[in-house]
């Protein structure tokens, strides 16, 4: 089969499987086999696959059929226009927390907090926060937690793959506890487990069952970390400092209301769906 007959084939396992968007999928599939861009497959459509290459493409579509996640099969995926590795031991990074990432450098770049200034990134599993934050904002060295060593160690691996392995520094353990010494920061930046525990059953079976619970899990009301990381922050910032997070859509109100003792021009921004997905907040002085 050639790779115009092999887009087609893909399609139409994936489109009959129900999977919302074949066309781009088949691609991505296609672009992975071939260690090829997607230009590529259109210029060079009559190409024809060898038996290994096609073996490795059925092997992709069982998979995919199978509902895991796309990122998880090929092995990376895109953030703020950089690449990232991905595996089962973290979250895929997603487009709606690049708006923490984007309100986060507008802090740093915007005179609010200047330049040469150190952040946190609290439960950074792959890194796609801390990495994007280091790399367009090359004066700023960040520290990067995760309670998980197996997501440090694909956290470390997209630091090299961006270049800013020198500028991030991995620490394992829970929350602050993974902070080592007195260390304190100028903003706080963090996209914590924030999913409802009765509500993770009910997700799409590409995030139940396959993306870690440790980093969907935000207990009962979906605020544990919120308050965890809410109430010890202060004492870790620098004076003028800011705390952010990602929200669910339905959190921000609850989230800056838990903000309300210890900051103050705390703001809400929605994400390109209309909902809320970030709260800021600048420590009371």
């Amino acid at each position: 089969m050639n790779i115009n007959e092999c887009m087609h084939y893909a399609k139409d396992i994936l489109k009959n499987a129900n999977i919302e968007a074949p066309v781009h999928e088949a691609g991505v599939m296609l672009c992975k086999v071939l260690k090829c861009g997607r230009t590529y497959l259109y210029s060079h459509g009559d190409r024809e696959l060898s038996i290994d290459e096609k073996a490795v493409l059925d092997h992709m579509l069982v998979q995919r059929t199978g509902n895991i996640p796309l990122q998880y099969i090929v092995g990376d995926t895109e953030f703020m226009s950089l690449r990232f590795l991905v595996t089962p031991a973290v979250l895929i990074p997603r487009q709606d927390t690049e708006l923490l990432v984007e309100k986060t450098i507008d802090l740093l770049n915007q005179g609010k907090t200047g330049t040469n200034k150190k952040v946190l990134d609290m439960c950074t599993g792959s890194g796609c926060i801390a990495v994007s934050i280091a790399y367009f904002c090359p004066e700023c060295s960040i520290v990067a937690c995760d309670v998980s060593q197996k997501a440090l160690d694909v956290a470390k691996a997209n630091s090299e793959l961006n270049g800013v392995q020198n500028r991030v520094e991995l620490c394992c353990g829970d929350l602050f506890d993974a902070i080592k010494g007195g260390q304190k920061f100028d903003i706080i930046v963090s996209n914590p487990p924030y999913i409802e525990t009765d509500i993770i059953a009910g997700l799409q079976k590409e995030v139940r069952s396959y993306e870690p619970g440790l980093a969907l899990d935000g207990g009962a009301d979906g605020l544990v970390f919120y308050r965890r990381i809410i109430s010890s922050a202060p004492e870790r910032l620098n004076r003028n400092g800011w705390l952010a997070f990602e929200i669910g859509y339905n959190q921000g109100e609850k989230v800056s209301a838990l903000m309300k003792e210890s900051f103050v021009d705390i703001q809400i921004f929605k994400d390109y769906g209309g909902n809320d997905r970030v709260v800021i907040g600048q420590l009371i002085p």
